[in-house]
This record gives structure tokens, sequence and C-alpha cells, in this order.
């Protein structure tokens, strides 16, 4: 009896023993399978997308998951789509869609995916429109579902925006998708019956906030929905078709919110959600759209890439699809802290730092001392003294001249339009140089008055052209201008010529909208300059601060 009990115990033993050994095999057929899918497809997806632009297929889909995944792209794939990027935003004048904001979210995806900044396009902040939460909500849930994943990629702040009737905030996006949850605890873009690609793209926003228990509990419920939509395959099915788009969102949302492919509520008859979405696959020739056999199309194809790149991601213990925090800024187009501006005047050089402890003693609390230190450490701006600034004293139109001409490193030019100044004089050069470059105009055409002290008007005309060889854009129209310019009480004793210099530096924040009035003619003081010269280079990305 003991005999028959031990050989019992050994074919149990030797039963559970090749199980696992199976177990293990089939997995690791499977990241085999994964990884073959996504080398073959990464290399059909730069064969057929050759030039990616703006748009949901042959755009952004595509580059996002060639940026997520380990297939090797070359650099000037991501800088050509990227300059598509900046003139097609110009062009628009970062108006992207008047009721669509998902355009914004994808865009701040793809741009975050390649290690570009979102924040300053061709002069434009991309992440503004997603604080106006009734345009953002407009479309229906697909709105704060992409907000929410595009503005956690980059754990980016939500801007203010200040023409939104409501500003928005994460929890309002949040609260948003909670409350179009359907009843069977799916969620849909209309109907009363749960939709897998929108109920697994809600998961997806909603996958970094499990520590709220509303949406813990959202959360487990569309779970529970997903899990019982599966088909006896694998995969999932949408408005009556099955499809492989279907399968990718529930795929993508179990990535994001740590759920293995494993998961026993996610294999139905041996089946896992992978082996689904695999079966739409054929090799050199992307991924099938529907299961009955209907062609290949570039979004089936795009999502389903990117979607097998989520896997291949977790499988190698890496961040998913859309915690892009591990992403490095190393797109040569793109705007950075050490390059500036992609189109910026070739002739402007970032100014390093040549004394990092420079600092004046009638500074120590002064409200501009960063500014101040900044440009000081850098050359760009010199004391009184060695050790006094004089914050509060006046800047001369030369000396004006002279910091902006620094503080973009331009080769100097020399002077020969202005009769009041001197060729021996100090500054000569630098007014040579600004005027050569457009930064400063002479008070006639003969004169330039180097010694008149510069009023806030001239201060932002010159700062607005310095901006626009930094590659900003400086351009408002009429109405953009009034409009800007109409919340101060004193707007129309500014000069004609300075009001949309005046608007651009307010929109940009380089002049302070607190103030009650321009005070277009008074004097600005030398800590003012400094401030103002500090925040034109910090958005041109032309200063970088040591950490």
């Amino acid at each position: 009896m003991k005999l028959y009990r031990r050989i019992f115990t050994l074919l149990i033993a030797l039963f559970l023993f090749a199980s696992s050994v199976s177990i293990v095999h089939v997995f690791a057929m499977s990241n085999t399978a994964v990884d073959d899918a996504v080398k073959d497809t990464g290399q059909f997806l730069l064969e057929t997308v050759k030039k990616p632009e703006v748009g949901s297929v042959g755009g952004e889909w595509a580059i996002i998951g060639l940026a997520r995944s380990n297939y090797n792209v070359p650099r000037s794939y991501y800088d050509d789509y990227y300059k598509g990027v900046e003139t097609y935003v110009k062009e628009l004048k970062g108006n992207l869609h008047d009721k669509k904001y998902t355009e914004y979210s994808r865009l701040i995806l793809a741009l975050t995916a390649i290690g570009a900044d979102p924040t300053h396009v061709a002069g434009y902040n991309l992440l503004t429109p997603l604080g106006d939460f009734d345009k953002t909500i407009w479309q229906g849930i697909n709105g704060p579902i992409f907000a929410l994943i595009s503005l956690d990629s980059g754990n980016y702040n939500i801007p203010v925006n200040p023409t939104a009737k409501t500003q928005a905030t994460r929890d309002m996006y949040i609260d948003e998708i909670l409350s179009n949850q359907l009843p069977d605890g799916g969620f849909a873009l209309s109907g009363v019956s749960a939709d897998p690609d929108i109920t697994g793209m809600a998961l997806q926003a909603l996958a970094k906030y499990q520590n709220y228990t509303k949406v813990k509990t959202a959360t487990e419920k569309a779970i529970n929905r997903l899990s019982k939509l599966q088909d006896n395959d694998g995969g999932y099915a949408s408005w009556g078709a099955k499809t492989s788009e279907s399968t990718v969102q529930v795929l993508t949302a179990l990535c994001e919110l740590g759920i293995t492919i494993e998961d026993s509520r996610f294999i139905k008859n041996g089946h896992t959600i992978v082996d689904d979405l695999l079966s739409f696959y054929s090799k050199g020739q992307g991924f099938k759209h529907t299961s009955d056999g209907s062609g290949v199309t570039g979004m089936s194809t795009e999502q389903a890439f990117y979607g097998l790149v989520n896997v291949q991601r977790i499988l190698a213990n890496k961040s998913s699809l859309y915690r892009m925090n591990d992403v490095k800024q190393a797109t040569s187009a793109t705007p950075d802290d050490t390059n500036g501006l992609m189109n910026k005047h070739k002739d402007i050089q970032v100014m390093p730092v040549t004394d990092a402890n420079k600092t004046f003693s009638d500074i120590a609390n002064h409200t501009n001392k960063t500014a101040i230190e900044s440009l000081a450490s850098r050359g760009i701006i010199n004391g009184m003294t060695d050790t006094e600034f004089s914050p509060n004293q006046t800047m001369t139109r030369a000396e004006f001249a002279t910091i902006v001409t620094k503080s973009l490193g331009l080769p100097m030019q020399k002077q020969s339009n202005f009769h009041d100044v001197a060729s021996t004089a100090w500054y000569a050069d630098y007014v040579g140089t600004a005027y050569s470059y457009g930064i400063v105009s002479g008070t006639s055409e003969t004169t330039f008055t180097p010694n008149n002290t510069i009023t806030r008007q001239e201060a932002a005309v010159m700062i607005a052209n310095a901006a626009k060889l930094t590659g900003m854009d400086t351009n408002l129209n009429t109405v953009e201008t009034r409009d800007m310019l109409a919340q101060f009480g004193d707007y129309i004793q500014t000069a004609e010529w300075s009001r949309d210099a005046l608007a651009f530096s307010y929109r940009e924040g380089i002049l302070s909208q607190d103030m009650l009035n321009i005070e277009p003619t008074t004097a600005v003081t030398r800590a003012e300059i400094a401030q103002m010269l500090y925040r034109l280079l910090s958005a041109a990305k032309l200063i970088k601060e040591a950490n």
C-alpha cells in the first residue's frame, strides 16, 4: 500500500513538473512570437510610413509605437517628423481643432515619446488647450480619457488656460470619466452596453489613479466586464465585428494596469489576449483589421504594433507604453535646454556660465535676484561696480542693445548707421550688431540716441524682435493684440508701433499681467530688464540652470 502511494505521489510530481515545463515553454514561445512580430512590423512601418505626418494614421500612433519599441529607427526619422509638426502647428497658429481636443492629446503623446517638448512647438504650448475643461470634454468621453493619458505621459502640469470658462484639473477629468461608467461596468461612446475599445481606453487613463478608492472600484467593475466580453479565442468584438483594434485597447489597458497576460480572467480556452492579437498578423504585411480576413490597414497595424510593444516592454520590466518618464530629450530637431529652439537664427549661441557664484550685495532679497544672477553668471549683464548691481537704476538704449546682443551670443557687426554713435564708443559694435539683426531701430534714420533711458514699450519691441530671432512665434492678429492689452487701464496710451510687441510679451509671460497698468512710457529699471530678458531666454530654451 505504501509502495502504491509512493508511486502515485511520484506520478503526480512528474505530472506537475511536466505541466510547469509546458507552461514555461508556452510563455517563452509567446515572448518569441511577440519579439518577432514587433521586429517585422517595425520594419514594415518604416517602409510604409516613410514620411510620418500629423494624423491618426501614418502619424502619431506609428511614431509612438516606434519610439517606445526597441526597433532601431534613424534619428532623422523623428527629426523630420518634428519639423513637419512645427510647420503644421505654425500654419494653424496653434489652433489644431476647435472641437476635437484629442488632436492636442495625440500630438502631445507623440512628442513626449520622441523626447520633444510639447510646451513649446513653434512658439505654442500644446498643453494649454487641455486646461479648458468644457472644450476638452465636448467630443465625449474620448476627450478626458486622452487628456489624462497625454498629461500623465510626461507628468505635465495642466497650464492655466486664460480663455477657459472652466479651468480643468486632473480630478475633474477623472470624475468626468467615472460619471460615464455604465451599469454593466463598462464604458462606451454611446448606448447602454459596454464597448471593449472605449472601456479599454478608459482604464488606460485611470490606471495611474488606483490609489483613489472610487477609481479602484470602477476599475474592478470594468475589468470584470471585459473578462466577460472576451471571446473563446481571447479577443474582442466591437459593434458586432471582431477587430484587432478592440483587442489592442484591452491589451493596452491590462499592461497599463500591470495585469499580466497570464491572468486567469483573460485566458479563454487556453488562449490569451496576445494569442488573439497575433492571429491577425501576417509576416511582412502588418495586421488585419477584422477576423473575417479583411485586408491590412494602417490603423490596425499601427495599433497592433504599439500594443505588442507595450507587452514587450512589460515582459522586459520596463515602464509601460504611456509611462514615458524614461524618455530623454534626444531629438536634435527638438527645442531643449542646451540648443535653443529648432528654427532659431543660425548665428545665435547659448551663452555658457563663466562665473557660477556671481552675485551682488544689493540684490540679496530682491524679487529679481535669480534673473540678475543668472545673466551675470554668463557675462550678459554687469553690475555698476563689482559688488553692486543698482537694481532700481534705469538703463540706456545703448546698454539695453548691449545686453540683448550678448544674451544671444551674436557675432559683432560694425556700426555705421547712426551719426550719434561714435565708432570709438564702448557700445558702438553692440548697437551695430543689434541693428543689423533687426533687434533695434533708430529714433530717426540717422540717430539712435544711445544715452536716452529705455521705456517699457521700447524694451518690449526690442525683446519681441530678439524673440523672433530665437525661433519664437511672435505673431498676433489685431483681435489677439487688442484682447491682451484691453485688460490694462492705460492701454490706449501705448504707441501703435509697440502694441503687438507688448501683447506678445504679456502672452509669453515676459511681462507680468499682474499690474493694473502698462505704463508704456515709464523708464524700466535694470532689475526689470534683467527679468524680461531672463524670461525670454528661458522661453527660447537658451538658458539651462545647473541642478
